[in-house]
């Protein structure tokens, strides 16, 4: 079994997501794939690196999965790839760091509670990144 690191990147109505694996020193992509339409059709992709579909879901019209959904939809499609990897870390882009946090960082409580004083920096984009950073804080609370 491999390690393996989750990469989000969530919007308003999606998250994307790419999956690497440790090798050595280096990092090899192993799934990407977004679930999209959040609150309207959600739509589930998820494709090796060569680009080939390894798994396919969608909730149909009026379906709100919402983010909260999302990760639990890619937690338990994760889940079912146990045997192959071992989630030990996710990263998340945020749009603003404001002045304080402008490089890659473990975040706590307290660094999350400063991220969201900077929603009205970015209104449109902040509260839809720090979203699943609380949802994995909350269900994973030990995943650096």
């Amino acid at each position: 079994m491999k390690d393996a690191i989750l990469v989000l990147n969530a919007g308003s109505s999606s998250v994307k997501f790419s999956v690497f694996v440790v090798q050595g020193k280096t990092l090899e992509l192993q799934l990407r794939g977004q679930l999209e339409g959040l609150f309207t059709s959600p739509r589930f992709t998820a494709k090796d690196p060569k680009g080939k579909v390894v798994a396919e879901k969608s909730w149909g019209e009026g379906v709100k999965l919402g983010h909260e959904g999302a990760l639990e939809h890619l937690e338990r499609f994760l889940q079912g790839r146990a045997n192959e990897m071992r989630l030990v870390g996710a990263g998340h882009r945020v749009v603003h760091g404001g002045i304080n946090y402008a490089q890659p960082m473990r975040i706590n409580q307290e660094i999350l509670a400063e991220l969201d004083q900077l929603v009205p920096l970015a209104l449109l984009h902040q509260p839809h990144n720090l979203r699943p950073i609380c949802v994995i804080m909350e269900r994973i609370p030990d995943l650096p």
